[in-house]
């Protein structure tokens, strides 16, 4: 039955040329985007740099996260080594900006406003992209033997490439989005995390036929594995509905718009994956500030840190915890929702429009995000509590499942949104048909 559904669902996504039309455009621009990240920069020892990232970072920090949004680009110094994270910090930078700034704000409400931000988003990207070029060509060249020839010369050649590649990459985002499926710069991280899903999994089963794991550690894996997914599914879709009420009112011609209710989706995860990579960032500076002073007493304190410690857990939780506050209030307002539920007439029962709705959806959206961020906190924990029981190779971040699971969520609702538009189309192209037959067959008598 499940298969015969699968088969339909297919054959209606090809039954609708705009539709597949968009799919083949989005697979043929991440095509291009996956093969360009695995042409490597010149003038760098690929290999030098990967048994660096393999011996310091082990795939996780900073620098670990960064190499896995970009699909190991970073580590294997490709022309795509910073990918679409320019664009996103960029894109982030600009949102807190519309939170702090008034000017901002207004400009995000305003369709003009919206264009200018837009291209100050590009600008601010291919600055970021320079100084990370700039900071990415310092850093392979304080590593022995990956540059073949340091100097000036290096840094600025690394600083065009990377930050060619950085603005080729937003380019092939903003087309996605426009002329594909989904959100482009989504996607493309969404690919480079698959990509890297693949070696992990190969790697764990290699470890099971040469005897270092147990292939009964390997099942409970497994299950862990769905079960988390299932959670991440479940909160990811989980929302509190806050009823709303519209009444009757007369439009125009005397015309009667009926009463209707509704309800407001209030996400238990509305910041989403952000708090984890703020948390992240957070946390990883007191081990780059070791490294780069050089400080005995430096490292000391850095040791506290890693993961796995007691203190990195503490820290890692408290740090999550007030960044899921901190970001769901810059992305959700409650007063511009309970100003634009009054100019519509709308109102919660029981409750007084205006400066009383917004206060009671601010209670609302702050119960509701406390146990997404004790969800974000498990999530973020978890593989590193699996990898230290378990003594299993291969982690499934948090942060990774959460984008896969995000995304393909929000794709899969655009091709429902358009294989429903299709039928709509056909249905209102019948009507039209029928309606005009019997104008036809009533101007005959």
């Amino acid at each position: 039955m499940a298969e015969t559904n699968t088969a339909a669902a297919l054959q209606n996504v090809y039954k609708t040329p705009e539709l597949w039309q968009k799919i083949v455009f989005t697979f043929l621009c991440l095509l291009i985007y996956r093969a360009g990240a695995h042409v490597t920069a010149p003038g760098i020892d690929v290999q030098a740099l990967t048994d660096y990232f393999q011996s310091q970072t082990g795939g996780g920090g900073l620098l670990g996260l960064y190499d896995l949004f970009v699909g190991g680009g970073l580590s294997r110094a490709t022309v795509f080594a910073l990918g679409i994270m320019p664009y996103i910090s960029a894109s982030i930078f600009v949102q807190i900006a519309g939170a702090v700034v008034p000017t901002v704000d207004k400009m995000q409400k305003d369709e003009e406003g919206r264009k200018k931000l837009n291209q100050w988003t590009r600008y601010l990207t291919v600055a970021l992209a320079a100084v990370q070029g700039y900071g990415f060509a310092l850093f392979t060249q304080s590593l022995p033997n990956a540059v073949a020839n340091p100097g000036m010369g290096f840094i600025l050649s690394m600083m065009l490439v990377l930050t060619t590649g950085a603005i080729f990459v937003m380019w092939l985002g903003e087309q996605i989005t426009e002329r594909g499926l989904g959100n482009g710069a989504s996607l493309l991280i969404f690919f480079s995390i698959i990509e890297r899903f693949w070696p992990g999994i190969l790697q764990t089963f290699n470890f099971v036929s040469t005897g270092a794991v147990a292939p009964l550690a390997l099942v409970v894996l497994a299950i862990v594995m769905v079960a988390v997914v299932a959670g991440v599914v479940a909160i990811t879709v989980a929302a509190r509905r806050v009823m709303v009420q519209i009444p009757q009112r007369t439009m125009a011609r005397g015309r009667m718009r009926e009463a209707t209710k509704n309800f407001i989706p209030l996400r238990i995860n509305t910041a989403g994956v952000m708090p984890i990579i703020f948390a992240q960032s957070v946390i990883v500076v007191p081990g780059a500030i070791a490294q780069f002073s050089g400080s005995p007493r430096a490292r000391e304190i850095a040791a506290y840190f890693d993961p796995g410690t007691v203190w990195y857990f503490i820290l890692m939780a408290i740090l999550i915890v007030v960044f899921t506050y901190f970001y769901t209030s810059i992305i959700f307002n409650p007063v511009d929702l309970a100003e634009n539920l009054k100019k519509q007439g709308g109102f919660v029962p029981g409750v007084k429009p205006g400066a009383k709705t917004a206060e009671y959806i601010e209670q609302v959206v702050e119960r509701v995000t406390f146990p997404g961020a004790i969800f974000l906190t498990a999530i973020a924990l978890l593989p590193i509590v699996i990898a230290k029981i378990m003594n299993v190779p291969f982690q499934f971040g948090g942060t990774s499942l959460l984008i896969v699971v995000g995304v393909a969520l929000d794709t899969m609702a655009q091709v429902q949104q358009h294989l429903l538009l299709r039928k709509y189309d056909g249905f209102m192209k019948k009507g039209r048909v029928r309606f005009r037959g019997r104008q036809a067959t009533s101007g005959g008598f």
